[in-house]
């Protein structure tokens, strides 16, 4: 079954849903870590019976990032987990968080400096319209807010199925790579569908490394190795923003490299950690996560100097090649669409940002800031070469 397919199809509703009864949805907020581990083995229950990409929204995300923003003292951390519950069963969860800027509040998907997806867990038997409703009125009353902000929403998903129709589209269209591995009966089956000549192309590439040395790929278990190599990840791809004069919200966030720091021992995720060595140093680097037996990429970065020999495509065929063998039913390369990412993936889902003003202040702020002067603005400092942009980025102050 494809991606598309899964996040769309409310498979085993009429079965699952003679077996329940209705008592009607009551949608309630919770704001603390205490009341998320309350929620724990409904939360976990209702991550089992989700078919979609669903990490950001799993329960070990939220205690991960609650116990980031404890840790570094936020107490500006306003959490807000809308619930909807029918009868005592537990239906749908919409983890958000409250910030503020000097010009507006806003209500974001929690940790939304570091996640790549929004969406929202709802349970098969319930109508997304009607849950993703109650669980946005929910969180706006408990939190009030200039609006709600969703980034990342991907076509089909259950937080798209419910959006409501006075949703602000921002920003521009992208696609999320993904590679359904669960399509075939192992990789050799899904390799063979990749172009003849890509695949001739990644032998000779592979065999021109190792005439100059041998080529090791490796998956790292210890904590150690793994730590190690998630601060080589951030360095080089820091390093590879700022010659490209490049920044993003996670690399913005002070924080981040020590959120990343936390997940390599966090008891809630689970990491997976890749490396291609070239001589005994690293040629490629990637780390992600397993969830829901998919797994996500999250951070890359590669030794650019054997460009010709594209290190990140030889090293994502054989991060694939592991997925596989692991038994996993598929591979999220998420945003943004790339060349080596496109080589391997079975579809591209697409991705869009909304908006949701609740609040004649929130619409104004929307339509000039989202929709006006932020995407203008973009389109303006990506036209720029490089060079000037990296300037204009360390005189801004936001070098990495």
């Amino acid at each position: 079954m494809s991606i598309a397919e899964a996040l769309s199809e409310p498979s085993e509703r009429r079965v699952r849903g003679a077996k329940t009864v209705s008592h009607g949805l009551n949608a309630s907020v919770v704001r603390t870590a205490e009341g998320v581990d309350s929620l724990a083995p409904r939360w976990l229950a209702l991550e089992r019976t989700s078919r979609g990409p669903d990490l950001f929204q799993s329960l070990g995300w939220a205690r991960a990032v609650f116990a980031f923003e404890a840790a570094r003292g936020n107490r500006h951390f306003d959490p807000v987990i809308a619930t909807l519950e029918d009868g005592r069963r537990l239906v749908g969860i919409l983890p958000l968080e409250r910030i503020r800027t000097g010009a507006r509040t806003l209500l974001v998907p929690l940790g939304h400096a570091f996640a790549q997806i929004s969406d929202v867990l709802i349970d098969t038997d319930t109508d997304a319209q009607a849950a993703v409703g109650k669980l946005l009125r929910a969180a706006i009353v408990a939190a009030p807010s200039d609006g709600i902000s969703l980034l990342k929403v991907r076509d089909g998903s259950a937080l798209a199925r419910g959006m409501p129709h006075t949703a602000i589209r921002t920003g521009t269209e992208q696609g999320a790579p993904y590679v359904g591995l669960d399509e075939f009966d192992d990789f050799a089956s899904y390799f063979s569908t990749i172009r003849t000549k890509t695949r001739k192309n990644m032998r000779n590439a592979r065999n021109r490394l190792e005439r100059s040395g041998p080529v090791q790929f490796s998956s790292l278990e210890r904590p150690a190795e793994i730590l190690a190599l998630i601060e080589r990840t951030l360095d080089g791809r820091a390093d590879r923003l700022n010659e490209q004069g490049l920044t993003s919200r996670a690399f913005r966030d002070s924080g981040f490299r020590a959120f990343c720091a936390g997940l390599a021992t966090s008891p809630d995720v689970q990491i997976r950690a890749f490396s291609t060595l070239h001589n005994g140093r690293p040629l490629a680097e990637q780390w992600g996560f397993v969830h829901g037996e998919r797994y996500y990429a999250y951070v890359a970065s590669r030794d650019f100097s054997h460009s010709d020999e594209s290190p990140g495509k030889l090293q994502l065929n054989d991060i694939i090649r592991a997925c596989a063998e692991e038994g996993l039913k598929g591979c999220d390369l998420g945003v943004p669409t790339m060349p080596y990412k496109l080589t391997f993936a079975t579809q591209t889902m697409t991705v869009r940002d909304y908006a949701l003003p609740t609040s004649p202040r929130g619409w104004l702020m929307f339509q000039a800031w989202d929709v006006l002067l932020r995407p203008a603005l973009k389109r303006a400092v990506l036209a720029l070469p490089a060079g000037l942009r990296a300037s204009l980025l360390r005189l801004a102050g936001h070098g990495h």
